[in-house]
């Protein structure tokens, strides 16, 4: 464990108000505290501004670049991501998805 580790992520769950920036999760233990960039980067400070409050598998998917975030705070979510079924009869409806997406935009 990195000697800053604790105090690191102490620092940025209480920023975050012990909750997953991503999906809200308000369990503390469930939770870690995220570099944005990494220790070896030479901006990796462990500090506030360069952390992410993130529950355990949005960490693993931050990391793993299968969820990223924009600097204006934009979520976004590589396209191979999401799994649908083999058979085309099980697929989501694309006019369901295409009404619900227009849900989606109207709330934000």
């Amino acid at each position: 464990k990195r000697l800053h580790q604790t105090q690191f992520r102490e620092r940025v769950l209480t920023a975050y108000a012990s909750r997953c920036a991503i999906c809200r999760l308000r369990h503390r233990e469930l939770l870690d505290a995220a570099h944005i960039l990494g220790d070896s980067h030479p901006k990796g400070a462990p500090v506030v501004p360069n952390g992410l409050s993130l529950c355990k598998i949005h960490h693993s998917a931050f990391d793993a670049n299968i969820v990223g975030i924009r600097p204006d705070y934009v979520l976004e979510v590589r396209t191979d991501a999401l799994h649908l079924p083999k058979k085309l009869v099980n697929r989501p409806n694309p006019d369901f998805l295409e009404e619900r997406y227009d849900e989606f935009r109207a709330a934000g």
